[in-house]
């Protein structure tokens, strides 16, 4: 079993600028791919952006393309989300999730076994 504990949410200006902060421990975190996904207020959890297990690959959702970068760093068991040129529209509290091991890239919930606590972030316009 996998544990996530995300950090670095809080209040941001739009415009502005936050890098969140995914911390895995219980499952060797290189086997595994990660996602980022986020529920807005009265709306269901959406896919924001995912990486492969060695980083090479990534995806996001339309929303967020250009302005959010996935990366990770597996000597740290870590995996971020910065977000440059944030909106009001990006508020709502962000989880990380992690496929199952050895799994590929994920956009949807159900492919995900492990997910964290959430971080919320919002931006005041």
């Amino acid at each position: 079993q996998v544990q996530l504990v995300e950090s670095g949410g809080g209040l941001v200006q739009a415009g502005g600028s936050l890098r969140l902060s995914c911390a895995a421990s219980g499952r060797t975190f290189s086997l595994s791919s990660m996602g980022w996904f986020r529920r807005a207020p009265g709306k269901e959890r959406n896919f924001v952006a995912t990486i492969s297990r060695s980083g090479d690959n990534t995806y996001y959702a339309d929303s967020v393309k250009g302005r959010f970068t996935i990366s990770r760093d597996n000597a740290k068991n870590t995996v971020y989300l910065q977000m440059n040129s944030l909106k009001p529209e990006d508020t709502a509290v962000y989880y990380c999730a992690a496929r199952p091991v050895l799994m590929p890239l994920g956009t949807e919930t159900r492919q995900y076994d492990a997910w964290g606590q959430g971080t919320q972030v919002t931006v005041s316009s």
